[in-house]
């Protein structure tokens, strides 16, 4: 049985594995249920994988992009993905299976020669045709990937997928040591600095300081995953079939719509497309 969270618990702040802040209302994505947002790209994506035409990967690049815009928060790495990374990945991946295309079984004319290696317009075709269908793969994954928490997943698959609270919660326990090995080894590099060990530059000192993290790191991981199972004996892990939720991830209705809208322009691309024509 789940028991609604009080008011004062639903807040980011109380959350201990909220690691950024709450994202505006505006930037809908993120307030979207975590597993609408992995159902949504579920039938574009198989769909994609049986495509051999351009446009029908480039409209769903073009959504992704649109969506991811308008909905997910506009981060760093994310900008460089969708404006950089994107585009190379499409050229360079395009470029190279142009030059790996059999063109007897491509045909199309002939472009351009490379020593005795006819580029034709088929093998081009078909070559950026297979980098677009990847990169449409990886933009439609996107839209659940950057803006959905390993945390509130596991949340909601326990509560509305039944997955046995034993694996879910012990997964968070996971996922928060993540962290805490960064705050750890940040406390163990400060430490060697001051007492001067292994200075200097260039791979040996490198390996040296390395090395030299390594052992008081795993003794920090001992510490806290015994801190850990104690504090979770002591709740009575496991002794029960169910339990209660302090953090909620609700399913409301504009994630149905979500979904549902998903798969209504998904249909509406491949009308106007026809890829297997």
């Amino acid at each position: 049985m789940t028991i609604p969270a009080p008011a004062a618990y639903t807040t980011g702040s109380l959350d201990v594995f909220q690691t950024t802040e709450q994202a505006p209302a505006w930037r809908y994505l993120h307030h979207i249920n975590p597993l609408a947002k992995l159902a949504a790209p579920v039938v574009p994506a198989i769909a994609l994988l049986f495509v051999r035409d351009i446009d029908t990967p480039l409209a769903f690049l073009a959504l992704s992009y649109l969506v991811l815009l308008t909905g997910a928060r506009m981060t760093k790495a994310l900008t460089i993905t969708l404006f950089v990374a994107f585009p190379l990945a499409v050229l360079v991946t395009g470029a190279g299976l142009t030059l790996w295309m059999d063109t007897s079984q491509v045909g199309g004319s002939t472009v351009f020669t490379i020593g005795s290696l006819a580029i034709t317009n088929g093998a081009i075709e078909q070559g950026f045709a297979a980098a677009l269908r990847l990169a449409s793969l990886i933009a439609v994954s996107l839209i659940a990937g950057v803006t959905t928490s390993g945390p509130d997943l596991v949340r909601s698959a326990v509560q509305y997928l039944k997955l046995p609270y034993r694996i879910g919660y012990t997964a968070l326990a996971a996922y928060r040591f993540v962290p805490r090995f960064k705050h750890e080894l940040s406390i163990i590099r400060s430490a060697h600095r001051v007492r001067g060990r292994h200075g200097g530059r260039g791979p040996i000192a490198a390996i040296a300081r390395g090395w030299g993290y390594t052992l008081p790191l795993m003794a920090g991981a001992i510490r806290h995953a015994e801190r850990v199972a104690l504090a979770m004996d002591s709740r009575a892990f496991g002794a029960h079939p169910t339990r209660t939720e302090r953090h909620e991830v609700p399913l409301r209705a504009r994630d149905f719509w979500f979904v549902a809208l998903s798969l209504v322009i998904t249909v509406a691309i491949f009308a106007v497309c026809h890829p297997w024509s």
